[in-house]
């Protein structure tokens, strides 16, 4: 199970973009919403996940007829997010990377509390990274490798109070053994001067951000 990679796809901002990243021997999972876009683009996700309120009853059997296993809960007798449920299934097969889509949108909570779930994946040890169109979010506690591609941008923000060690190679604006705090705006709108630029960390939780306008 180590060699599969798993993408979530759930009912935030999605386009023909997001199939673009879709591999031939990924696993593909659809999170309340997210599941139809799957569906009506012709996929069968091998797990249809949430509590589906989001749907009407059509789409909803629209979703079960295609879907390989749905897990349906209460909207309202529930702890977590759908997002974090699906996250959680995928964690337990241990897969080789997680990427989620369609987590960003409208609504700021659970667009933020989506981008808190890095941690959980960071805590198994799985790598895992938020996309969509102009983004790309990864959450790093050690050392991390950056590839130039069309992201023009990398930005970086602390998730916890501060994090130390900040050193940047392969940047226009490098960073030697830096800290950065909650509310410090340092780290925004670096750019690669490298084919690959190299970020390090000693303590703390930072937030590495690829974005283009």
């Amino acid at each position: 199970m180590k060699q599969t990679r798993i993408l979530l796809f759930a009912g935030g901002r999605l386009g023909d973009w997001a199939i673009r990243h879709i591999r031939a021997d990924d696993w593909l999972v659809g999170v309340d919403r997210g599941a139809l876009f799957l569906v009506r683009h012709d996929f069968a996700p091998r797990l249809a996940i949430g509590d589906f309120d989001s749907v009407t009853a059509e789409e909803m059997a629209e979703i079960e007829r295609r879907s390989l296993h749905v897990s349906s809960c209460d909207p309202v007798m529930k702890d977590l997010t759908d997002t974090e449920m699906a996250l959680t299934w995928a964690l337990q097969q241990q897969p080789a990377e997680i990427v989620l889509l369609g987590v960003l949108g409208s609504r700021f909570d659970h667009t933020l509390a989506n981008v808190h779930l890095l941690r959980k994946a960071l805590r198994e040890n799985v790598p895992c990274r938020i996309v969509d169109e102009r983004n790309e979010i990864r959450l790093v506690d050690s050392h991390c490798t950056i590839e130039r591609d069309h992201f023009t941008h990398v930005s970086l923000l602390p998730l916890t109070a501060d994090v130390t060690g900040i050193t940047l190679r392969g940047f226009l604006y490098p960073l030697e053994n830096a800290t950065l705090c909650i509310g410090d705006t340092l780290g925004i709108s670096n750019v690669l001067t490298e084919e690959s630029g190299t970020i390090d960390v000693a303590t703390g939780l930072l937030l590495v951000m690829k974005s283009k306008d």
